[in-house]
């Protein structure tokens, strides 16, 4: 996979050859890699040394970080697969803290009430999380300007003035896996789309277990890059191009020595926008989409998402108000 100089091909000085890769990893993978983005590698660092110290804490204290409402996107939760084993250690920050934040950036009462559960903060995270999830919209913008560039389209052509953007910010870490398991295809993360218009991803560990999908079905393994980004299309960006650009569609296989930990912040326009086709992407053929409102999709997440992945126990939890942490089989 090419590895895209960003601050280079937003310049006017661009290689079109280097456009030219870009044009291509947008519209058959739907996944750059991207160096020299503009986000300081010391905070970087500094973020996943901090996460990392927290999902290293044992299991029992990281327990106290789940959601007092068993909200399946604030804090710590762990994920077995059906053979009770873990798949998957994941922290979720939701973009405000509270309903009253979210009102003073901007957001309307309704659309507030999408924080009314607080987020969990360990002692010590909260401001270099901010600082890094900020870091990681300015990339978001930066590539949506670049696919704009390759596109021939003006850079507002993409409905995105309206503020504040709609994120969601989620860590994963995935356990090692043992070598001598039958299913050596395990997957710890399933194949899927993102339903972001692009997600800003950093991975770290000690094997390529992100895999792309190619158009022919084939899995190409995003290897890990110093000081890289990993940029996801999304289902927002392929409406919005009418298919032009692909939603990159990817999995985690197991594998490796050591834990491996990818963060992602999920970028969306804001909750008001009505996504559809936009007029330079539509032909004399029209389109199959049809338009919908963000925060039609946004409101019922939780529900939606439960509804599709919950466990009876966690959907308890969820209705009742309190923890959840699934339990795990005895190993």
């Amino acid at each position: 996979m090419t590895v895209i100089d960003l601050q280079l091909a937003l310049s006017d000085d661009a290689p079109q050859d280097l456009l030219d890769s870009v044009h291509e990893a947008a519209t058959r993978i739907g996944i750059l890699q991207v160096v020299n983005h503009g986000v300081d590698q010391e905070l970087i660092d500094d973020f996943h040394d901090r996460i990392g110290a927290v999902l290293e804490l044992p299991r029992a204290e990281k327990a106290k970080l789940a959601s007092p409402t068993g909200h399946p996107y604030r804090g710590w939760r762990q994920w077995p697969d059906d053979l009770g084993r873990l798949e998957l250690e994941r922290f979720n920050i939701g973009q405000f803290d509270s309903v009253e934040e979210a009102v003073a950036a901007g957001l309307s009462e309704e659309y507030a009430q999408l924080y009314k559960h607080p987020n969990v903060w360990p002692e010590g995270l909260r401001e270099v999380a901010r600082a890094y999830h900020d870091a990681s919209v300015g990339v978001a913008e930066k590539v949506l300007a670049l696919y704009a560039k390759v596109l021939g389209v003006p850079v507002e052509t993409f409905p995105v003035n309206g503020r504040p953007y709609y994120t969601s910010f989620v860590v994963n870490d995935y356990p090692t896996w043992p070598v001598d398991q039958e299913d050596d295809d395990k997957l710890l993360l399933l194949e899927h789309a993102d339903g972001s218009a692009l997600t800003v991803l950093h991975q770290r560990g000690d094997y390529a277990g992100l895999q792309g999908q190619a158009p022919d079905g084939s899995w190409i393994p995003i290897p890990i890059v110093p000081g890289a980004l990993q940029v996801f299309s999304g289902h927002i960006l392929a409406k919005w191009t009418n298919d032009r650009l692909r939603a990159g569609r990817h999995r985690v296989v197991a594998g490796g020595t050591v834990t491996r930990r990818s963060t992602g912040v999920f970028w969306h326009p804001s909750l008001d926008t009505v996504i559809e086709p936009l007029a330079p992407f539509v032909d004399a053929d029209g389109t199959d989409y049809e338009p919908s409102l963000l925060w039609d999709r946004a409101k019922n997440q939780v529900e939606d998402y439960l509804q599709v992945f919950g466990r009876p126990d966690q959907v308890a939890a969820w209705r009742a108000g309190r923890p959840y942490v699934a339990e795990l089989a005895e190993v």
